[in-house]
């Protein structure tokens, strides 16, 4: 008798994650050890965390006797609503228009199998590109497929909606927007919102907002949110909208998986009682962590002090050889590399100076004729400040002699 393994065929649909290809192209290259290796291509936050969380966390260990419930201690959504008042200036109901979830990763894959019904004809997912891939995996094994509308470096790499047509929009049940955006750090305006909000009435698909570099950004004024948009627009009911945050970013917990959805309290119903059968409850210990966490504000501000101190000294090091400026916000520096060829670059930079950036092709799909992330790297400044400088004084010794070799028959 053969024996077959069963196993759901849409998982074939699904692209090798952008480090696993990362991982493939580097294959057999030996870095110069005359260098300690840097890296900057994964976006894993390296502060340390606040000395807060951490005494949340170990105060609250008699939590681990009981389960915890899918929508969280009331005191937890309350500290949330409480964090979006602060800072959005808007009031929720914290028993229906949020959910504590594991971390924006989980709830942005969860949501598509929520909302997506795969037996209607064409069900799509619209993603900007270059994008964040489980976007894309949420998508394929929620039964949908997927459209791209590519960022414009024109207007300050704003995702081109009208590349998506008329008919496209019609068969999209789901839209995911990110804002900062990764890798371009860009945030999308009112206007833009206004465009996507219109479209959503016009042919009814959920917008998913993507919102967990939120508290990292180099200007006065912080960045605008799905929620804040929608409100100035005059959707009060945030009817079609969920907006995702992260305590990974903003407060250096990526380990401790927690953050938050918010909006439409019917689409959040729905999502409570998926996650009730996921079995997505948040740990008690993380929960009480969580609410030390959002009731705090200091840290936040300390944390985004490091980073504009980074960005200060970085950016002009790198403007000096390469196409690249600083930020709206978010961590990454989105720079367009000589010769167009950013995996060659990618490849020489770990050969000759043993620092790791993530090749832009990695992160975007080709759509519309081109591939949007081709010719750009990523570079994460997740590391101390001594650090990111001397990866940045190894990059700028670098590309010069990688122009030379471009020139060089």
């Amino acid at each position: 008798m053969i024996r077959t393994t069963m196993h759901n065929p849409l998982l074939d649909k699904l692209h090798p994650y952008p480090f696993e290809r990362l991982r493939a192209l580097m294959k057999g290259i030996t870095p110069n050890p005359a260098y300690r290796p840097i890296s900057l291509g994964i976006g894993e936050p390296k502060h340390p965390a606040p000395q807060l969380i951490e005494k949340a966390l170990m105060a609250s260990l008699k939590g681990l006797s009981g389960y915890p419930a899918t929508a969280g201690e009331p005191a937890l959504r309350e500290a949330i609503c409480a964090w979006i008042q602060r800072r959005y200036a808007l009031s929720l109901d914290p028993a229906s228009q949020v959910l504590p979830v594991n971390g924006s990763r989980e709830a942005l894959f969860a949501l598509a199998q929520t909302v997506i019904d795969p037996t209607r004809e064409g069900a799509t997912v619209v993603c900007p590109n270059p994008f964040y891939q489980i976007y894309e995996g949420a998508a394929l094994l929620a039964g949908a497929q997927t459209a791209f509308a590519n960022s414009d470096p024109a207007r300050n790499f704003a995702a081109n909606w009208a590349e998506i047509d008329a008919a496209t929009w019609a068969r999209t049940q789901l839209l995911y927007v990110c804002s900062p955006g990764n890798p371009t750090g860009a945030v999308m305006p009112l206007d833009e919102w206004k465009i996507l909000f219109e479209l959503s009435d016009r042919y009814g698909f959920v917008i998913a907002s993507d919102e967990c570099y939120s508290e990292i950004y180099f200007r006065e004024e912080a960045p605008l949110g799905g929620l804040e948009a929608a409100a100035q627009l005059g959707r009060s009911d945030f009817r079609n909208l969920i907006a995702f945050t992260s305590l990974s970013k903003r407060s250096n917990v990526p380990g401790m998986r927690s953050g938050f959805v918010a909006g439409d309290a019917a689409i959040i119903k729905k999502f409570l009682l998926y996650r009730t059968y996921h079995g997505s409850a948040m740990s008690p210990i993380v929960q009480a962590a969580s609410i030390a966490a959002w009731n705090d504000e200091a840290h936040v501000v300390e944390n985004r002090q490091q980073y504009r101190a980074k960005f200060a000294q970085v950016t002009p090091m790198l403007s000096a050889v390469l196409d690249v400026a600083l930020p709206d916000a978010g961590f990454y520096l989105w720079a367009a590399v000589p010769g167009g060829d950013d995996i060659a670059f990618a490849q020489g930079l770990l050969a000759q100076y043993n620092v790791a950036v993530l090749p832009g092709s990695l992160l975007a799909r080709e759509a519309h004729g081109v591939n949007p992330g081709a010719g750009r790297i990523r570079m994460a400044l997740v590391a101390e400040v001594s650090e990111c400088v001397e990866a940045a004084q190894r990059i700028a010794e670098f590309t010069p002699l990688f122009k030379q070799s471009l020139r060089t028959p």
